[in-house]
């Protein structure tokens, strides 16, 4: 069994930042590649990170390389997305997914209740 709870969201100016935490509630957080989709009304959904089990490998969306970083904490079983310098098509709620291939490229086995992240122009 396995619980996602993501926190951090808000409502910020276009340029500013956020970083989401999603918490993971298991016995196995270590096995699981982690990763943040985010959906916008009326928009299409999006893989915007992922993160390998070990941490060693991170993938990014073209439109935030260089904006987001995604990072894990296995001894806290917990995975972060820090978000600089946001634009107004960042705008969306962004679910914390957990992939058990364990490569966190994508698939999402387990997804979070999501938390919404609006920019302002």
């Amino acid at each position: 069994q396995v619980q996602l709870a993501e926190s951090g969201g808000g409502l910020v100016q276009a340029g500013d930042s956020l970083r989401l935490t999603c918490a993971f509630s298991g016995r196995t957080f270590g096995t699981y590649g982690m990763g943040w989709i985010r959906q916008a009304p009326g928009k299409e959904r999006e893989f915007v990170s992922g993160i390998s089990r070990d941490g060693d490998n991170a993938y990014y969306l073209d439109s935030v390389k260089g904006r987001f970083t995604i990072s894990r904490d296995n001894a806290k079983d917990a995975v972060y997305l820090q978000m600089n310098n946001l634009k107004v098509e960042d705008t969306a709620t962004y679910y914390c997914v957990a992939d058990g291939t364990g490569r966190g490229t994508g698939r999402s086995d387990y997804w979070g209740q999501g938390t919404r992240v609006t920019v302002s122009s």
